[in-house]
């Protein structure tokens, strides 16, 4: 039986659950933001309940935030009235906001082991730290809202090897791009990713988390990846104790496995306009920039931070291209500020903005005109996903992303001199 789930089996009170059997499981965690909560709450409202733990719901206001326009400044006061009157304790609003899926492991909301759901189909973030985590509709969370269940089909799952230490400006952004473009972006659909291999050692939790905010880009149901020394440390780091757990892959767990040998990966680039649509950075082609956005849910981490510093470090920007920086939390812009990052991105030219989802959905803070390119830290470059229909977004690692910025063209880092 494949890790996520053995997960799945202890949350419904079972000993073991096979692939396709549908099931009632108990949930940990339940999150809802700006733009999915308000549908979630319209309909918990018709059921006259209370919330099922006010501890365990979890809202936060990060998509069109600070407001956008009058539209999103009333599903904020919306969800803020209903965190007031049900007492919800993990509400997050003005300087407390971070995107969403940078700031719930931050706070130590995230624990291996655990069920949690979101209506954000980027909740799979948290299998990076062993819990089994997806996204679901609204109507699902507002009755897991007031129940404390949820109900799931058990996914099958794909084992993923990851071989190898990583070249130079070479992390988990371009492990799943790489597995996006070879499986596409429905070849896991309602699967599990399940990911093991001495690779994993060689992958910070910061790029764990990236890796399997993704995996939905490919349509699996989530992301897993073991918990060894160095997630044990992040999450002592925020003050959650647990034991490291190996994954303990099953030969008759797996309807499929695939290989990943970093040490022979190159940075990723998707091109337009799908994250499957996946070259290695050097067979990119040199289109001529118009924006570079480094941040969001996938790359809006402090390892993301940092490595962008140290390639614009003493360089500017390309005369055309607006580069936006984008910290994940408030933990992340503070001690961005704190190393002296800011002043590093300020005087190549960016502008920084406050944790918010900002840009990555076309919501605001950089949303693209006809015929303008970016290139993007975010997860999605479907047609008018960051603006107008008529323009383009390709995706990148951080590195990739700051050279980028620098010369004005797709650039691999390793060339900039």
């Amino acid at each position: 039986m494949s890790q996520s789930r053995r997960i799945l089996a202890v949350h419904a009170g079972r000993e073991s659950v096979s692939p396709g059997e549908l099931i009632d499981v108990g949930v940990d965690l339940v999150l809802a933001n700006d733009i999915t909560a308000p549908l979630a709450i319209e309909e918990f409202n018709k059921l006259g309940v209370d919330v099922f733990d006010k501890s365990r719901v979890v809202l936060v206001l990060d998509h069109f935030t600070p407001n956008r326009d009058i539209a999103s400044a009333e599903q904020c006061a919306f969800v803020r009235r209903f965190a007031l009157e049900h007492r919800i304790e993990h509400f997050y609003d003005g300087g407390e906001v971070g995107i969403e899926h940078v700031l719930l492991p931050e706070e130590g909301l995230i624990r291996p082991g655990e069920v949690v759901i979101g209506a954000d189909s980027h909740t799979c973030t948290y299998g990076a730290l062993g819990a089994f985590a997806t996204g679901m509709g609204s109507t699902d969370i507002a009755a897991a809202m007031a129940t404390g269940k949820a109900w799931f089909r058990a996914p099958e799952a794909v084992l993923i090897n990851v071989t190898g230490k990583p070249g130079p400006w070479v992390g988990g952004k371009d492990l799943i791009l790489h597995l996006i473009g070879v499986l596409g972006v429905d070849g896991a659909t309602y699967r599990s990713l399940e990911f093991t291999g001495d690779g994993i050692a060689e992958l910070s939790v910061d790029g764990r988390l990236t890796a399997a905010n993704m995996a939905i880009e490919a349509g699996a149901k989530n992301g897993l990846f073991p918990v060894d020394r160095p997630v044990v440390e992040y999450l002592e780091g925020v003050g959650v104790k647990v034991a490291e757990c190996a994954l303990e892959p099953d030969e008759y767990g797996y309807v499929g496995e695939m290989s990943v040998d970093m040490v022979s990966l190159p940075p990723q680039v998707a091109l337009p306009h799908l994250p499957s649509n996946t070259v290695a950075v050097g067979e990119a082609p040199r289109v001529k920039l118009d924006q570079v956005v480094i941040g969001s849910c996938t790359n809006g981490r402090m390892e993301d931070m940092r490595v962008a510093a140290e390639l614009l470090r003493g360089r500017r920007t390309a005369p055309q291209v607006r580069l936006i920086i984008i910290p994940g939390s408030p933990r992340v812009y503070r001690r961005s500020m704190e190393e002296g990052l800011f002043d590093i991105f300020l005087d190549a030219g960016a502008v920084i903005s406050p944790p918010t989802c900002g840009p990555c959905l076309g919501g605001h803070m950089g949303v693209l005109a006809s015929g303008e390119r970016a290139l993007s830290t975010t997860n999605r470059n479907f047609t008018g996903r960051m603006g107008h229909r008529e323009s383009e977004v390709y995706l990148s690692n951080p590195a990739v992303a700051a050279a980028s910025a620098v010369s004005g063209t797709i650039t691999d880092p390793g060339e900039l001199r």
